[in-house]
């Protein structure tokens, strides 16, 4: 059995290939940068957003944050 420090940091194995555990947080990270995303588009957020793109790379970088942040936390931890 895994301890919840380990979890976070366990590195998954796909078809031989060891992937990056930062793959698979990405991974976790983008249905809720979608659901954000369509949130803020049905709000009418993006008429006051300079620059769409850029608004939607920091977006994507601060949901990913608060995704490896909070791993611990459901994995039985502190967080």
């Amino acid at each position: 059995m895994l301890f919840s420090s380990q979890i976070a940091f366990h590195t998954p194995e796909v078809l031989g290939f060891y992937l990056p555990p930062l793959m698979v947080w990405c991974l976790l990270a983008v249905p809720p940068f979608l659901l954000l995303r369509l949130g803020l588009k049905r709000g009418g957020f993006y008429k006051l957003v300079w620059h769409r793109a850029l608004f939607d790379a920091a977006l994507y970088v601060i949901v990913l944050g608060a995704v490896i942040f909070s791993l611990p936390a459901f994995a039985g931890g502190m967080g």
